[in-house]
Order: structure tokens, then sequence, then C-alpha cells
């Protein structure tokens, strides 16, 4: 008899109690918050993000294989981190306030400094590899190349899904270019309406794709060879966004 009522204490089906441990794809945003983003730029920044939010959330919780993180690193004079990777599902927004210098380099060596197995990178199982949104509307104030050269040798940083957005014809594109390693990848933001849709085109474009099955961390070919495909595919959905918008890069006037 203890026997089957030990029996009759387990599951019908035992695959019911398993809960599958998903794996984690941050979405960092890296945000010129300098005293040329006032008014109506850091605005647009705030609302755009506070609004895709919800999206991503909807993203992450329908996703069998990974949960969206989100984490939001903001430059100016002092750089520093908004939040931490962070699930996206119930995340509040705090808007982002701008004053100050424009310190991308020091940015680039934080970002460089928590894309580590021993900090951000740390989930216990697994992650995929991450998105890094540049938005930026000036030129870098401080020495960035040292920065840029350093985190090129980042295992993470390589692997990533990278976009920038230059926000006015004031932003430094070659700089914006040179993060993303790719000019194909940078896009131009002329008015607070356009800011707003680029953020959440990238968002929620790179989040999808980020959090496919395919191309897991790093630390093999086969690994290596998916993210590639991943970095291939958002290259290709940013083109056609660009030809489907070619009213955006014809605009003169704006911010």
């Amino acid at each position: 008899m203890k026997g089957n009522n030990s029996m009759s204490r387990l599951p019908k089906n035992p695959l019911e109690a398993v809960e599958i441990a998903r794996r984690q794809m941050t979405l960092f945003f890296i945000v010129d918050t300098s005293g040329s983003m006032q008014g109506e730029k850091i605005a647009a920044v705030n609302t755009a993000i506070r609004e895709v939010l919800p999206e991503l959330a909807g993203i992450s919780s329908e996703n069998a294989d990974a949960q969206i993180k989100v984490a939001c690193l903001q430059f100016a004079t002092e750089v520093k981190w908004l939040f931490s990777p962070t699930e996206v599902e119930g995340m509040q927004w705090n808007d982002l306030p701008a004053g100050g210098l424009t310190n991308l380099g020091s940015a680039i060596s934080e970002l460089n400094d928590k894309l580590s197995r021993n900090k951000f990178m740390n989930s216990p199982t697994g992650n995929f590899a991450p998105v890094l949104f540049l938005l930026s509307d000036g030129m870098p104030s401080d020495s960035y190349q040292s920065a840029l050269a350093t985190i090129q040798e980042n295992k993470w940083f390589n692997v990533a899904i990278k976009a920038a957005v230059a926000i006015g014809d004031d932003a430094n594109k070659q700089v914006l270019a040179e993060f993303t390693g790719n000019s194909e990848l940078l896009l131009t933001a002329h008015t607070p309406e356009d800011l707003k849709a680029l953020i959440r085109f990238v968002s929620v474009t790179s989040s999808k794709i980020g959090s496919q099955s395919s191309g897991v961390g790093v630390g093999n070919a086969a690994a290596q060879n998916g993210t590639e495909v991943k970095q291939a595919e958002f290259a290709e959905q940013v083109q056609e966004f660009k030809a489907d918008n070619q009213d955006l890069d014809a605009l003169t006037d704006g911010f």
C-alpha cells in the first residue's frame, strides 16, 4: 500500500512538473544624456522606451526559450547604470534627465567591464548574445578610440546585435558607425516622431531576432555561426526598414 500511495503523489504526466529554465537575452540601451539632449530629444527617448517595454514584455512571456531583460547605461559627464539587466515584465521606466558632456569613451569602458560572465552576463541558465543599442546626438567629449579598441576584443561585444541612432544632423555618424562595425546599422532621426519610431523598430526587431533559439552564447563554432546568422538577419531587417522609410533620410528640418 505504501508503494501505491507513493505512486499516487506523482504527476500523471511527469513533464508537467518540469519547468524548463529559459536563457537570458539582454537589450542594452546606451543613451546619450548630455546637455544637447535636453528638451524634445530626451523626452522622445523616454516616451519611446516607456511605450515599448510592454511590447518587449509580451515577446518575452511568449518565448519558451529566452527571457528578455533590459539594461540602461546613460552617459554624460558622469556615466552610470540606470539599472542593470532587469526582467522586462512589469518594469517601470524612470525618465532620464539630460545635462553635461558627452563622455562616450567612458561609457564604452563601463560597458566593456560589464559584458563579462563575472558581471552582467552571469545568468546560471546561459545567455543569448546581447543587443547593444546606442543613441547619441553629438560628438564625444572624451577620447573614445582606446575604449572602442578594447571592447572590440570582448567576445560578447563581437557576437552582439548592434545598432545606433544618430539624433539629428549634428550627431557624429562616423563614431556611431564605428561602434556598430557596420554603417548600414546606423539610422538617423530628424524629429521626435522619427526617434520614437526608430527606437521601437530597433528594440522590437532586435529582441525578436536576438531571443531566437539558434546560436546560444559564446564558446563553440555552432554558437558563433548562430550569432552571425542573427546579425545578418537584423541587418537585413534594418535595410528593409530604410527602404520602406526613405523619407526619414530625406528630411532636412527637425532637431
